[in-house]
């Protein structure tokens, strides 16, 4: 008899359980060391799919419907587990207790049913057993009793939070990574055996064009302090991201950053000017997937590539922290992720771009991460110092460099504090064929200040904006125009550039004078480093113009949960500036002392970001494991307030591509047709689709027009025609007081989307 596992391609029991035992001695060989029962683990493998052999499974498998009254499979292997033969082997009673809720768990299935309908299955898979033979179990007595209570109890998952909560992670998220690598046909780990090598060959080529070049103090910090948790502090310009490589090394390695523009730059650094194959190292953030189109013929197999990555297998992975930190839910399959990160080193950068709920989440998950026996390595141009506090009353231990890693002698700032709103009176002034960037708080900010310069009679080619609201393909597009821009090397184009807090994380560019609006100090100093970002100024003025506001806040800071910034930091971050008598030329170790000051952990005890932060901890702390699903915590981590749009001008205009490309994605497969073909064609017209979409918040769409129309993508994707206006210049324009509301709930916003 044949009992299959798996279709397309067909696969029985026997092989797919093979084909787990292969990976288990893969990762065994690589990580020797990890905190798991390698022989518990090993019966996880043999046992999981046994009960696959019930009729009603082979019936569904065969004929591609699921069957009424079907079992889960998860429930009826349990049956098989030889417990004799485990105590025989010197398993302890809770061992085997939680080898039965890690192949119980292993899917997330229902379980209701009641225990004379089980009983009745394990009765027929009884008379079937005969037929089934597999010499790794070769021996053994199977099914001379139902489900032993003392081991298991339907619908208790006994491990929740107690001593072997660990324990039982690391067992059942490894057999999901064996479960997963085996059915994709793929290895579970691609062993990193290249980055050292690599690093080395980057410092060789250095030296073919000075001698003298080596390794800074920070990246050679790095490599001494390998095997311990570190934070430290480095300026802008002291190559971080090699020195976050150096500290991995030839190890498991997740590089994660805020913003997906950043994340991309970091992944084409590494791809093309450090390592030598693309595949060793991963994209991972929402649109992985069309990134890895713009590069399929650089990859052997970009579905293979795209599975890996998705499935954490490659030595190398540059992610958002979404991507990565969701396991502090404990949703219902987070185990694989913990698992993988307990033997995996992570380097985080721009700590402090996130918001309170984003850092509780990275708090909380540093805290699993070192229990499992993972590292991390928090790499910042400024760290406050009350996250430092944090992490210590949370039992998590690091080592900090002994001071920050900064260039006492460069100067790359002079500023000039103004107690004005940001306008536009001395950017006209200033402009005179060189780089200008203007960073404003708020999209609408930055439009304004855009339509002045364009009426104050610059050419208008000069003039450029960049915020959220573009289309996703006009974004991409001007990302790369800003880049080319603010090249450090590009000295023969100028011009001016408008933009939001988009530009400030990880952009490597490079500009003659910067305007800016306070948000905080953290973000100031952020900004100020896409101005002479690693250059030294002899100007005889500022370089700098910091705009404070007057009487009121900078635009976006206002006394609500709606403030981009909590404004009682705006208030000590302009404090600061002005009893400071900030004037002139301000060193690194100054601008540090201005973020010890403004984010003391006395100061930030008060505010309305920290009573956030402390609820968020607390509150994720209430959940227990396997509460949620993962679409819930999806919409919780990412704090998902904005709906996907097609603003109603770009639809028209490209109404005959979307039409086809929607039909052709909904349709079903045809017989005899390519399923891995289909799925990268599928892939590529959704990814068309939402190139021409923007994410608008939810909270602003309420007072504007209601959608002209819903397309729909799938079974769960939505995306609404809006009607507003829209520009390559300016973005979406949304227009006040228009009369339906978009939808009746957030919920179900939310509900109609894949995030």
């Amino acid at each position: 008899m044949i009992y299959l596992a798996k279709t397309n391609p067909e696969e029985t029991i026997q092989e797919h359980t093979d084909n787990l035992l292969i990976n288990l001695k893969i990762l065994r060989k690589l990580y020797p060391d990890l905190k798991v029962n390698w022989d518990l683990l090993y019966y996880a493998c043999l046992y999981h799919d046994l009960g696959k052999m019930n009729s009603k499974f082979q019936l569904h498998i065969r004929n591609g419907r699921k069957v009424k009254g079907e079992i889960p499979h998860t429930i009826l292997s349990l049956p098989f587990i030889n417990v004799n033969h485990l105590e025989k082997q010197g398993f302890s009673d809770r061992d085997i207790s939680l080898l039965f809720e890690a192949i119980a768990y292993h899917h997330d299935r229902s379980t209701d049913f009641s225990d004379d309908e089980i009983e009745e299955e394990i009765s027929i898979m009884q008379k079937e057993l005969s037929q089934f033979h597999y010499e790794q179990l070769e021996g053994f007595k199977f099914l001379d009793d139902c489900i032993d209570e003392d081991y298991y109890m339907l619908n208790t998952r006994t491990y929740q939070k107690d001593k072997d909560f660990y324990k039982y992670v690391m067992l059942k998220g490894l057999l999901n990574r064996l479960d997963y690598a085996a059915s994709g046909h793929i290895e579970i780990e691609n062993e990193n055996n290249f980055l050292d090598n690599s690093l080395n060959n980057l410092l060789l080529n250095w030296k073919k064009q000075d001698i003298n070049s080596d390794w800074n103090e920070l990246q050679k910090f790095m490599v001494e302090n390998r095997d311990e948790n570190i934070i430290t502090i480095a300026q802008t310009g002291m190559g971080k991201t090699e020195a976050g490589l150096l500290w991995i090394g030839n190890h498991k390695g997740f590089f994660t950053l805020p913003i997906k523009a950043a994340i991309n730059e970091i992944y084409k650094r590494i791809t093309t000017g450090i390592v030598d194959k693309r595949e060793n190292v991963g994209l991972l953030h929402s649109d992985t997937f069309s990134k890895y189109l713009e590069k399929e013929s650089e990859v052997e197999d970009i579905q293979d590539y795209y599975n890996k990555t998705k499935q954490l297998s490659l030595p190398l992975t540059v992610c958002t922290l979404d991507q990565l930190f969701d396991f502090v839910y404990l949703y219902r399959g987070f185990e694989p992720k913990l698992a993988t990160l307990s033997y995996s080193k992570v380097v985080i950068d721009e700590i402090q771009m996130y918001s309170p709920d984003l850092l509780a989440y990275l708090i909380l998950g540093l805290e699993h991460i070192t229990k499992v026996g993972g590292k991390f390595a928090i790499l910042t141009a400024t760290f406050p110092t009350f996250i430092e506090d944090k992490l210590i009353e949370r039992g998590i231990f690091f080592k900090k460099s002994s001071r920050p890693f900064i260039d006492k002698d460069m100067l790359r700032h002079s500023v000039k504090i103004i107690q004005t709103q940001l306008n536009t009176d001395k950017i006209v002034g200033k402009f005179s064929e060189n780089k200008i960037l203007i960073v404003c708080n708020t999209v609408k900010k930055a439009q304004d200040i855009y339509e002045q310069l364009n009426k104050s009679g610059i050419c208008k080619e000069h003039l450029n904006l960049i915020h959220s609201k573009f289309t996703k393909h006009d974004r991409a597009e001007k990302e790369k125009e800003i880049m080319k821009l603010g090249d450090a090397n590009n000295t023969t184009d100028y011009g001016i550039w408008i933009g939001t807090q988009v530009v400030e994380a990880s952009l490597d560019i490079d500009f003659d004078l910067l305007f800016t609006e306070l948000s905080d100090i953290n973000g100031l100093l952020q900004r100020m480093g896409r101005c002479y970002r690693k250059r030294q100024y002899i100007g005889n003025s500022y370089n700098c113009y910091v705009y404070v506001g007057d009487e009121y806040p900078c635009s976006g800071i206002r006394d609500s949960e709606n403030s981009i910034i909590d404004i009682q930091i705006f208030q000590f971050s302009k404090e600061a500036l002005l009893e400071g008598k900030v004037n002139g030329f301000l060193t690194e170790e100054v601008k540090l002392n201005l973020v010890n000051q403004v984010y003391s952990t006395d100061k930030i005890r008060s505010t309305k970001y920290n009573i956030r932060l402390e609820d968020t901890l607390n509150y994720v702390k209430t959940i227990d494991p396997g509460e949620l699903n993962k679409h819930e915590v999806t919409k919780r981590f990412r704090n998902i307030l904005n709906v996907n749009v097609i603003p109603q001008p770009i639809y028209d205009q490209n109404i005959d591509i979307i039409e086809r490309s929607i039909i052709e994605i909904n349709r079903e497969l045809k017989k005899g047709e390519n399923y891995q073909t289909r799925k990268k064609e599928r892939y590529q017209l959704l990814d068309l689709i939402r190139s021409f979409t923007v994410s608008v918040s939810f909270r602003e769409t309420k007072s504007y027009h209601s959608h002209s129309k819903v397309i729909k993508l799938g079974k769960f994707e939505e995306i609404i025609i809006l009607d507003c206006n829209y520009s390559y210049e300016r973005g979406i324009i949304l227009q006040k007081n228009k009369v339906e509301k978009l939808c009746t709930s957030i919920d179900d916003v939310m509900d109609a989307q894949i995030w």
